[in-house]
């Protein structure tokens, strides 16, 4: 295999007649109904208590959704936490306008396992908390009455249900929106693994012409001769550049397919230009809208070459980006839009152009921020190993395969059209010592390419050797020398060995990372023990300095995923200053603080003009000669001690501008340093103390 090509259109999934946040001010469900389709609000007013609570009437709390039982018990210092079933209700009229119209409920995520009712009636079930699912409740419903809606959610440990093990934390609850969709008895259909309906595929992109398919699943209850679809492209200023219509008959009454070109078409482009059309999809009747999707569209080719790297659109891009968990302090993996938009900001600071989204398909919403801001994404289902730990990542049993095999097919569906994503993540750190997976992985990548064969499959593995490498397109390793093991420098010779000894496979780095305290701070670090509570900020630092050096300087490498981008829980951690939490991230749990490592990066990343004082933390010492360090991407720095000018000098390549054995005086010392930027001077100080003793 010389080269991997593959050519894509991908668009964001919006269920309603214009784009929706639905973590934002949706209806409530006292709106008036449109005459097409209608999104309905249903994160406000539930009650909610645990199961096992079985009287009359239980004790309920009063929550709001996205929710999770777990976010104030991560910092407990407990290697368990609640996993178990909690019950969430909501009663809701059914308006008597929406009287002969269908409802649908929509959930984009209950973690683990949900089962649904409506007035104490079975509606339906879903296994898997990260992929969305979506039921119809029209035969449920009382018009013009009160419904009582009743979800029980459990995140107990099962072993058909992923994931099996993980250095994460499994939240309970519906931490993700939920919607009622209300349509005509003729649809653009939800129902087909929950996803928008509409399929864009792009089959063919040069400079002169893009040519695409439109694939509309319909839900047709009332088919007449007069049903129709109409496509329409828009351009960015929501100007129609393609039009195409369709009369749906009794042959294609489960969907239609269109065809769509464009000339001259615009690139989305990354970072650099995520360009988005607009695509808008009819159901007509008689010629009047019943039913329509919006979304946005985005064209662009790319390329990975086992020497040359990555290719975007045909120009070589080096991908640099971060892992994350959705996991914030206070609040586990129950995110609002706000927290969401704070890692985009966090993302675009650093200069990230990608994000291996870690260990689970993230939220639309996240995914949305992604496609508008041009973040390349990894995105991966919950098939996760225990790499050093022990357990299960695999079972080999019809009910685990199963599942497996529906999230996958979930993830890809739901998730089609985001132009941000490239790749489909087969699974992460799978060990051998208990069932093969390999048969398995092996039949996980032809469905991935059955269902869309314009992306890459890629799979994440922490050990050397062969085993996995004919799996996916794609194969990475997780890498922690300096941390867990080794020097720091010897990633660069496994990643020369590796190429020489795979030469036909694009291979990449999906993490490397190193744990690090901003309350833990020392001179002169020696390694410190990663399972210890010692993990030193200045170790992190070195660790990523280090690493970066060696990895920025292969070309053959396709992509470089830091791990991690904000410290997150995990209930079997007892290190560093903070038990329950894995703080490799180059940025705390709160999002309050970024770690020197984080403006390394940022300094290599990030074209804007920057200045930022390393070690600054480390404010009591006591050896009085110390280097002073500054990361910069102007150029150089100049240094002052106490109001008097130690002299100038010029960064190194990775941005680094350093002043050996600078002496210190007794007692307090204002340490300044001045560059110049684009348009600005740019300046930084912090102040050290010298003393005799700590």
């Amino acid at each position: 295999m010389n080269r991997i090509n593959r050519v894509g259109v991908f668009l964001l999934i919006i269920l309603t007649t214009g784009s929706i946040n639905t973590y934002a001010n949706a209806p409530s469900v006292d709106d008036p109904i449109d005459t097409g389709r209608q999104i309905v609000n249903m994160n406000p007013g539930w009650g909610f208590y645990y199961s096992d609570d079985i009287r009359i009437k239980p004790r309920k709390m009063e929550v709001d959704l996205p929710h999770t039982w777990n976010a104030s018990e991560i910092l407990s210092g407990k290697s368990a936490y609640k996993r178990q079933t909690g019950i969430y209700t909501k009663s809701f009229i059914a308006k008597k306008a929406w009287s002969g119209k269908r409802k649908f409920l929509f959930f984009e995520g209950a973690n683990s396992v949900a089962d649904v009712y409506i007035d104490q009636k079975y509606v339906g079930s879903h296994k898997g908390g990260y992929t969305a699912f979506c039921l119809e409740i029209t035969d449920f419903l009382k018009d013009d009455a009160d419904n009582l809606l009743t979800v029980m959610v459990s995140n107990a440990y099962r072993t058909d249900v992923l994931p099996l093990v993980g250095d994460f934390n499994v939240y309970g609850g519906i931490h993700r929106p939920v919607s009622l969709i209300i349509t005509s008895k003729n649809c653009i259909s939800p129902l087909d693994y929950a996803s928008s309906g509409v399929y864009l595929t792009q089959t063919s992109l040069t400079e002169q012409l893009a040519r695409v398919t439109i694939a509309t699943k319909l839900s047709i209850k009332a088919w007449n001769k007069n049903l129709s679809v109409r496509t329409r492209l828009l351009d960015r200023d929501k100007k129609i550049i393609a039009e195409t219509k369709t009369a749906v008959s009794g042959q294609n009454s489960k969907g239609v397919v269109q065809k769509l070109a464009i000339t001259h078409p615009v690139l989305w482009n990354g970072l650099a230009a995520p360009y988005l059309y607009g695509v808008q999809v009819e159901l007509l009747d008689r010629g009047q809208i019943v039913d329509v999707i919006n979304q946005p569209l985005g064209l662009r080719n790319y390329s990975v070459d086992p020497n040359k790297g990555f290719s975007l659109n045909g120009k070589h891009l080096d991908i640099h980006g971060l892992g994350r968990h959705e996991d914030v302090a206070g609040k586990g993996s129950a995110l609002m839009a706000a927290d969401e938009e704070t890692d985009m900001a966090l993302i675009k600071e650093i200069g990230a152009n990608a994000m291996r989204l870690t260990h689970y398909p993230h939220s639309r919403y996240f995914l949305d921020l992604c496609d508008r801001n041009g973040v390349i994404v990894w995105s991966e289902i919950p098939m996760v190993g225990p790499g050093g730990y022990t357990g299960p990542g695999f079972i080999n049993s019809p009910e685990l395969k199963a599942h497996a095999g529906t999230m996958l097919k979930e993830m890809i569906r739901q998730n089609y059209n985001h132009p941000s994503i490239l790749f489909w993540g087969l699974f992460n750190e799978l060990k051998l010592d208990f069932d093969d997976p390999l048969p398995f992985i092996k039949e996980q990548h032809a469905l991935a390419k059955k269902e869309d064969p314009g992306r890459l499959t890629v799979l994440a593995t922490f050990l050397d050797s062969d085993y996995f490498n004919n799996t996916a397109d794609l194969i990475a390793w997780n890498k922690y020398y300096g941390w867990y093991g080794g020097k720091f420098e010897d990633i660069g010779k496994w990643a020369d060995d590796a190429h020489a000894k795979y030469p036909a496979k694009a291979i990449a780095v999906s993490e490397f990372g190193a744990g690090g305290s901003v309350k833990q701070q020392e001179d002169h670090p020696l390694k410190p023990k990663a399972d210890g509570k010692w993990h030193p900020e200045k170790w992190q630092t070195l660790f990523h300095e280090s690493n970066w050096a060696e990895l920025s300087s292969r070309p053959f490498i396709w992509g470089k995923f830091v791990w991690a981008l904000a410290d997150f829980g995990s209930s079997i951690r007892s290190e560093g200053d903070t038990t329950g939490i894995n703080d490799k991230g180059l940025v705390t749990y709160d999002r309050k603080i970024k770690k020197d490592a984080f403006y390394f990066y940022k300094a290599n990343w990030n074209p804007e003009p920057m200045l930022y004082l390393a070690d600054r933390r480390n404010t009591v010492r006591t050896d009085s000669l110390m280097d002073i360090k500054v990361y910069t991407n102007t150029g150089y720095a100049e240094l002052y001690l106490n109001g008097l000018s130690v002299g100038a000098a010029k960064a190194d390549q990775f941005k680094r501008v350093i002043w050996k054995n600078v002496k210190l005086k007794q007692g307090q010392n204002k340490i300044a340093v001045k560059t110049r930027g684009l348009k600005m001077d740019l300046r930084d100080e912090i102040t050290l103390t010298l003393t005799d003793t700590l």
